[in-house]
């Protein structure tokens, strides 16, 4: 029998099913929450190209590296503003828990997304 490897976005359905599909490129994320969920999944399995293929040309980094010592453990959504579909723009507030050489911490952020082309990109976000 074949294990099934959970999302790391903690849907409760298999990575494949899940995120996976969008970080194969079998599929674009249809909404900023979707994309949002995708990226944090990228995050926790080190998917760099992924994450960097999602950022907007604008606001994307030259250069993208992942803290190897870094393990994402919870992704909680708290809100979502548009990024439907259909809109042209969309926000997402989510906390993010992770741990690291100095211990256990959090990322609370909201973020911005647009829709270019019939696919969403991460623009930037406002941490706290």
């Amino acid at each position: 029998m074949t294990e099934i490897v959970r999302c790391p976005c903690g849907s409760g359905e298999g990575l494949a099913a899940c995120c996976g599909r969008y970080l194969s490129g079998e599929a674009a994320a249809p909404t900023a929450r979707a994309l949002m969920c995708s990226r944090y999944t990228a995050f926790a399995v080190g998917d760099v190209d992924y994450l960097r293929a999602t950022w907007h040309p604008r606001t994307r980094p030259a250069v993208l590296e992942l803290d190897p010592d870094q393990r994402w453990l919870h992704l909680t959504v708290e809100a979502v503003g548009g990024g439907g579909p259909f809109d042209p723009e969309g926000t997402v507030e989510f906390t993010a828990v992770y741990r690291d050489g100095a211990g256990r911490g959090r990322l609370h952020e909201l973020s911005r997304f647009v829709r270019e082309g019939g696919r969403w990109f991460y623009v930037d976000g406002d941490l706290d």
